[in-house]
């Protein structure tokens, strides 16, 4: 019997893979493209005044309704917003956006890449608000958006929005929970490129009691740390200084044990009453202190058995005027660059051992350079002519929040990215597969 060509056929069938698999390996060689996505600040509201921080004259722009891919350099340094949401291919540098009423109040807020959860602790239902949730949807195509609100009597009804595309809504907050007092939100999307912003304003009639941008928060954890709460000395004739409230939700379906920890100049310790408070599922619980502590800039760090969110509200006089601030948790501190042209803040960091360095970049271009150091808390005031900074190292587990006092009022932020590097993997083929 003649075996020669059954074999030869073998060895081709076998020269055939080797050479498949060699192809095969060129194939998923993988290459990637990286990019920061484009940022959304919030519109500016009637009776409103709003200026955005930017890091660069060349940083690309487009309104909300524009819905062709054309940007524009906003060739400024502070750019005045007179309505519309905005967005900017800002590049890694987070923008900073300041919104205010004259002789009222004032706040910031970071401008954002879209989130799938937004928490925002703070605001009220009653009777004094004048607060109000703005939904936007920088997407191309329309938006589902569901709201989950829980206030001291419990969650809520569900309420699920509709959101056309390239627009926004605006929804005030005295409709969410009508006559509740404590307010906790939670946005999340089922479609669309959503960002959410919430206005908290109080008044009485035509008296004004003051207002502020609440920074949302993206998840419930079981470690929280609030950076940055200003402390205003009890002046001559005043009973106390600065009073403070922590609101706090335990978002699930099991109470909280929840113990929080002061961190100021004057030591780490934990306030009376603050010490192991039983917080119940699904309901909104506030705790007020006023600490008897000489620093005018303090932390919190909140431990708890379930995960929890929360913020601070503390009472401030700008002015003669009163006036309010929202204190948010700050994610763990990495590097990046964030704008502050205009804002001049008063930045504090926290963590058990500080060792920050920054580089500080002047509206004049030219860049300073500076180191942080601290145990428990440290402070850097940032000069009044810088246009950005930028973290080029940090330790582990730092945390920093940003407060500024203007004309008409006085305000938060933490210091975290607006937008994160994201990595997409380029489709790529091998045209010896197709056409060998």
């Amino acid at each position: 019997m003649n075996f020669s060509r059954p074999l030869r056929f073998i060895a081709f069938i076998a020269a055939a893979l080797t050479i498949a698999s060699a192809l095969n390996v060129a194939v998923t060689k993988k290459s990637f493209s990286e990019s920061y996505p484009a940022v959304v600040c919030p519109p500016t509201l009637p009776g409103l005044a709003s200026q955005i921080s930017l890091s660069s004259k060349k940083t690309q722009f487009q309104r909300l309704q524009n819905r062709s891919t054309k940007t524009d350099a906003v060739k400024v340094l502070r750019l005045p917003v007179m309505k519309d949401a905005l967005l900017f291919n800002s590049e890694g540098s987070t923008p900073v956006v300041w919104q205010s009423r004259s002789g009222s109040w004032a706040g910031g807020a970071l401008c954002s890449g879209p989130a799938s959860s937004q928490w925002f602790v703070g605001a009220s239902a009653d009777i004094t608000t004048k607060g109000r949730l703005i939904v936007v949807n920088s997407g191309l195509s329309d938006a589902v958006v569901d709201v989950n609100v829980f206030t001291e009597n419990g969650k809520q009804p569900l309420r699920t929005l509709d959101v056309p595309s390239k627009n926004y809504l605006v929804i005030p907050v005295d409709s969410l929970a009508p006559g509740d007092k404590k307010l906790t939100v939670n946005v999340v999307p089922r479609s669309g490129r959503i960002n959410s912003f919430m206005i908290d304003e109080q008044g009485k009639g035509l008296r004004a009691l003051g207002g502020d941008l609440i920074n949302p928060i993206t998840a419930a954890s079981k470690t929280l740390v609030i950076p940055a709460i200003p402390n205003q000395k009890k002046k001559p004739g005043q009973s106390a200084g600065t009073t403070h409230v922590l609101r706090v939700l335990t978002p699930g379906d099991v109470d909280a044990s929840v113990t929080v920890e002061l961190v100021s100049g004057d030591g780490v310790f934990i306030p009376v009453g603050l010490n192991s408070r039983t917080v119940s599922a699904g309901q909104v619980t506030e705790l007020t202190f006023s600490p008897s502590i000489s620093s005018t800039v303090f932390a919190v760090k909140i431990t708890s058995t379930e995960p929890i969110v929360a913020a601070v509200e503390s009472s401030v006089v700008v002015g003669g005027r009163r006036d309010f601030t929202w204190s948010t948790p700050a994610p763990e501190l990495t590097g990046f660059t964030m704008a502050v042209t205009g804002l001049e803040p008063l930045i504090a960091f926290t963590g058990a051992e500080i060792n920050v360095a920054v580089e500080i970049t002047l509206v004049n271009g030219k860049v300073l350079r500076k180191t942080i150091k601290g145990s428990d808390i440290a402070t850097w005031k940032v000069p009044a002519s810088a246009r950005s900074f930028t973290i080029t190292k940090v330790g582990k587990q730092t945390y920093a929040g940003a407060l500024v006092s203007s004309v008409n009022g006085y305000g938060y932020f933490p210091i975290a990215p607006g937008s994160v590097l994201t990595r997409v993997e380029v489709p790529d083929s091998n045209i010896r597969i197709l056409n060998p």
